[in-house]
């Protein structure tokens, strides 16, 4: 018996280089969120007799026609999908209502963002209710706010350029002397993502107690 077929060449990835572009945003305390917008017809569906279509569950929000194509529009937490009634601070209530927007503005994809505001971790000030969705992909949607007006953000873009040790300190040291700059003047903001543009990664430093004393001497 052999087992020659049996095994598959396995590389190793491709190691990025360290000093390449980066982005540091604010970190936003709320809660994390995404709108799933798909073109219906790559969804399995069952056809009935009569032609009509019936998705599997779980059902989409909304169904939205846009230049001719129909998608279909979803909302999730972290773990899972979500639905009004069993929600996530109000996001997947917040989605259908304004499903066709979010179809217009954001495209087909799953969109990734933080859900924060009025009831939400640390609030930020906020206390009517008031709550915003802020797209973590800056490259894609930093001047959404403006487009959608102001329906949808973008997490605030604190540096764009090569890594420096001290452009991430002073980052810190921005936001803790002068507040958030996604809620201006709340002064307690939460702290930093860093993304490596060559490696994709995201990687935090926060302004609390888990890395006090770590980023101030770097």
């Amino acid at each position: 018996m052999t087992f020659q077929n049996k095994v598959e060449f396995q590389a190793w990835p491709k190691t990025s280089r360290f000093f390449r572009d980066i982005v540091i945003t604010e970190k936003i305390d709320g809660t994390n969120a995404a709108v799933q917008i798909i073109k219906s017809d790559n969804l399995t569906h069952w056809k009935h007799e009569d032609g009509t279509r019936t998705f599997f569950d779980p059902q989409p929000l909304d169904g939205v026609m846009l230049g001719g194509e129909h998608y279909v529009v979803y909302a999730q937490s972290r773990n899972k999908l979500i639905f009004p009634g069993q929600d996530n601070y109000g996001f997947a209530g917040w989605v259908q209502a304004n499903a066709a927007q979010l179809v217009e503005f954001l495209g087909e994809g799953t969109h990734f963002g933080e859900w924060w505001g009025s009831g939400i971790q640390r609030g930020y000030g906020l206390t009517k209710g008031e709550k915003h969705f802020s797209l973590f992909n800056t490259h894609r949607f930093h001047d959404i706010q403006a487009v959608s007006d102001d329906l949808v953000r973008c997490v605030p873009i604190l540096y764009t350029g090569p890594l420096e040790q001290k452009l991430i300190t002073g980052a810190l040291e921005h936001l803790q002397t002068y507040g958030s700059v996604a809620a201006p003047a709340f002064p307690k903001p939460e702290g930093i993502c860093i993304y490596h543009t060559a490696s994709r990664l995201v990687q935090k430093v926060t302004l609390d107690n888990n890395d006090a004393g770590k980023w101030e001497h770097l």
